[in-house]
């Protein structure tokens, strides 16, 4: 039976439950094909991607030579589990691949089935760890405010903003949220330099709980969700001083910036330091197939690895169809250069914004690493008071008139786009954002 749009529009409002979207919504974009970073719909309609999905199309939609890595898996062994004595080759290979891709001191791996699961693991392993060394006491887990850690309990618990928390309590216990690196908000720091405020803030928090009760800090290198946020560059190095100190572990969330996202292989190298567990997914398939992965410090994992090792596992850890479309996708971006052309690329559209538009009254700033870009919106350019994100929103506007996908987070208009765009793409996104953004008021309303 073969059905059309009408058809699958009618099913899907009947039958889905959409993440984020009222049940009074009837609107659906129905994508059917995609190849670079172009999408098609059931209307025949193509878009420019320049969200990259979720943050993680790297290599670009519909390359055959991903789906022949899946099948030639298929053929030969679509699974077994990876628990106990047992593993599988492709598995292995991923594993030895991305510790030389690692900073170093990153020599082993725990897989999951992507970032959210990724987390979960990162937040106990961090427990057991210190559990483990007869230091139980170690339950408190730092985070920040407008983090994004995932939907589980404890990655959801760390995710700083109250509406992933609102009906969903209690929350786990033990989380205590900071405020967050943003150089633009010079207010959130009284007129201290901004690393200086958080590392003190960070010092007397852990005064008030004890660092003898603290496991672990987790955080995002550039904060995604919470609207890009890069941190000055030496926020990180000085944070894993302090936390060296106290015997805290750092996990830091690379699920958005990992493999190539900022131009390196991951974010730690781009601010030159190494914590004791990356939590990575997305990107390391492209979004082929689900999976993710923990770059777990040999410290840690000789502490997890005694006696009857560590108990907790996925159905899926370790699986072998994932495990070799990751290893094309590590192929294709090293064969390609796709670190470096993040970076050309990514310099290039932030050139575009700044110069299209950085002029218009309710653009406070372009801010990027790689290609990871955001424009902050405000509705007074002194008092850097944000823009209404009213209805209709503004990304939703920009894909109708345009059919150029981008997305907003915390009163910025974000982009992420696969590392294969060309300039002539990022010329066509910045135009459509620019048709849009140069009729919107203080207000947030767009004039027609």
């Amino acid at each position: 039976m073969t059905l059309n749009a009408a058809d699958l529009t009618q099913l899907d409002r009947a039958h889905i439950i959409h993440p984020y979207l009222p049940g009074s919504v009837e609107e659906r974009v129905i994508i059917t094909e995609g190849s670079g970073c172009r999408l098609t719909d059931t209307e025949g309609r193509s878009y420019l991607d320049a969200t990259g999905g979720l943050w993680l199309a790297q290599i670009g939609h519909g390359r055959e030579e991903m789906a022949d890595a899946a099948h030639g898996q298929m053929s030969r062994l679509e699974y077994f589990t990876s628990f106990w004595e047992f593993s599988n080759d492709r598995a292995i290979e991923l594993a030895a691949r991305l510790t030389t891709l690692a900073p170093e001191g990153l020599g082993h791996v725990y897989f999951t089935s992507g970032g959210s699961e990724g987390n979960e693991a990162a937040i106990k392993m961090a427990r057991y760890y210190h559990h483990r060394r007869g230091e139980s006491s170690r339950t408190w887990i730092l985070a920040r405010h407008k983090a994004y850690h995932g939907i589980g309990y404890g990655g959801g618990s760390a995710t700083g903003f109250p509406v992933y928390h609102e009906g969903f309590a209690p929350m786990m216990p033990h989380v205590s949220h900071l405020t967050p690196p943003w150089p633009y908000r010079s207010e959130l720091y009284g007129g201290e330099d901004p690393t200086d405020f958080l590392i003190r803030e960070l010092e007397e928090r852990i005064a008030d709980i004890g660092g003898q009760n603290i496991a672990a800090m987790i955080g995002e290198p550039i904060m995604g969700v919470g609207g890009m946020l890069v941190p000055p560059a030496d926020y990180w190095p000085r944070v894993r001083e302090v936390l060296d100190r106290h015997g805290i572990l750092l996990i830091l969330d690379e699920v958005v910036t990992a493999y190539g996202r900022v131009g390196q292989w991951f974010a730690a190298q781009h601010f030159g330091f190494t914590p004791d567990i990356i939590v990575t997914a997305k990107g390391i398939t492209s979004g082929y197939i689900p999976l993710g992965a923990l770059l777990v410090g040999d410290h840690v994992a000789e502490v997890l690895l005694r006696d009857h090792g560590f108990p907790m596992g996925y159905t899926y850890n370790g699986h072998p169809v994932a495990a070799a479309v990751a290893l094309a996708n590590l192929d294709i971006i090293e064969r390609e250069g796709l670190l470096s052309r993040a970076v050309e690329i990514g310099g290039f559209l932030h050139r575009e914004l700044e110069s299209e538009l950085s002029q218009l009254p309710i653009v406070g700033e372009v801010r990027s690493v790689g290609m990871m870009l955001a424009v902050e919106l405000v509705a007074d350019k002194a008092t850097r008071e944000p823009l209404p994100m009213l209805q209709p929103l503004l990304p939703d506007v920009i894909r109708r008139e345009t059919g150029v996908i981008v997305r907003d987070c915390a009163h910025s208009l974000v982009l992420s786009p696969p590392l294969i765009m060309t300039e002539a793409e990022a010329k066509e996104a910045v135009g459509a954002m620019r048709s849009v953004l140069e009729r919107t008021l203080p207000s947030g309303e767009i004039r027609a």
